[in-house]
């Protein structure tokens, strides 16, 4: 059996981290959903620029779009992407449907030019979740200090966020808060309770940032030990009498999301992360090419703990060795604002040149 049958069985969601119009186009998005057990995916700026920037999959619809109307580079993005995650939704349809809901989502970020602004970030979650017009897409706002009342407002209003670039423990654990107040408001205001929403906890960074400042054996480790706290923290609070009242009156847990899951060291297994973070009722999203190894060759032996396992004594290691984890976390979150906000301007550079060359070459008989 495959490794990512295996996960399935032991109920982990496996997520695909890319989309593009060729996943779509050729039916590889179908493949993986029918023989790696994908059932679900999400998306970044940087996947669709590579996406617009390495292929012509996308030139007929922006001429077309083009044609009919003056668009800024962001609106032309966001109609192009929404083409794209709708046919991924009508897709993992079966599975939302087969799973209530708990599985076969899409997921579609806000600007992250908005990452400093509360307001904007609610009202474009509200006005993009409106344009999908699918139940199963999440809209992504970062677990910034902003970010925070944001997905409390957000969840307020019915829409299904997906909380992104969280780094640890305490900042999962601000998300999960947020996430509640604003299905207890739901509640208070005689709403639907059942509004879904995951956290997304990146893995990989922590041991990038930190390879070079801890001795080799523990590298490669510290994504996990942040990995396995964090975990014990959700299972902690789905165990509170508060989570339980929620449940009652029809709230779904928000899942954890395992984010970063490429291994970005050559000497390191490439399905490492993959195999150290199983657990049930969790997500791992990982991309293709990871996806690909750990069907090939990857293996599933060990289940995470709800207690942690070796989380802390391990982390106290790092902590001797002269890392400081919080001051870590927050700078893993920052630097990750900035490379979204770096890879959304390279985005939106590409929509216009694209845009301005496709336009200026409209085949003859196309109307201007």
């Amino acid at each position: 059996m495959k490794a990512t049958h295996q996960l399935h069985g032991l109920g982990q969601s496996l997520w695909l981290d890319n989309i593009t119009r060729g996943l779509l186009t050729t039916g590889t998005l179908d493949r993986y959903i029918r023989d790696l057990s994908i059932t679900g995916l999400t998306s970044n700026p940087t996947i669709f620029d590579q996406a617009l920037r390495n292929t012509s999959l996308y030139d007929a619809a922006i001429r077309q779009k083009n044609a009919h109307a003056d668009r800024s580079s962001e609106s032309l993005f966001f109609e192009l992407a929404l083409e794209d995650l709708i046919v991924a939704a009508d897709l993992f349809a079966p599975i939302y449907a087969a799973t209530s809901g708990v599985d076969g989502w899409v997921s579609l970020e806000v600007s992250p030019l908005l990452a400093t602004d509360t307001g904007a970030t609610i009202d474009a979650a509200q006005r993009l979740y409106r344009q999908a017009q699918r139940p199963n897409i999440f809209i992504k706002i970062p677990g910034t200090r902003e970010g925070i009342v944001a997905i409390e407002e957000t969840i307020f209003a019915g829409v299904p966020v997906n909380v992104t670039l969280l780094f640890s423990r305490e900042q999962y654990v601000s998300a999960a808060e947020a996430y509640m107040r604003g299905i207890d408001r739901r509640l208070a205001a005689g709403l639907d309770a059942n509004v879904a929403s995951v956290a997304s906890v990146f893995v990989s960074r922590w041991d990038v940032a930190i390879k070079d400042k801890v001795p080799a054996a523990l590298h490669n480790r510290l994504g996990i030990a942040i990995a396995k706290r964090t975990y014990k923290a959700h299972c902690d609070l789905i165990a509170t009498p508060r989570w339980q009242r929620l449940a009652i009156a029809g709230a779904r847990p928000q899942r954890l999301l395992w984010a970063s899951t490429a291994t970005k060291d050559p000497a390191a297994k490439d399905s490492l992360y993959l195999e150290a973070l199983v657990a049930p009722d969790t997500i791992n999203t990982v991309p293709e090419k990871t996806l690909l190894a750990f069907a090939d060759h990857g293996a599933v032996n060990n289940i995470l703990a709800p207690d942690g396992d070796d989380a802390e004594g391990l982390l106290a290691k790092f902590e001797t060795a002269g890392i400081d984890i919080d001051a870590l976390a927050t700078e893993l979150q920052s630097e990750g604002i900035q490379s979204f906000i770096r890879s959304w301007r390279d985005l939106m550079g590409c929509v216009a040149s694209k845009s301005a060359v496709l336009t200026k070459t409209r085949p003859q008989g196309v109307a201007p």
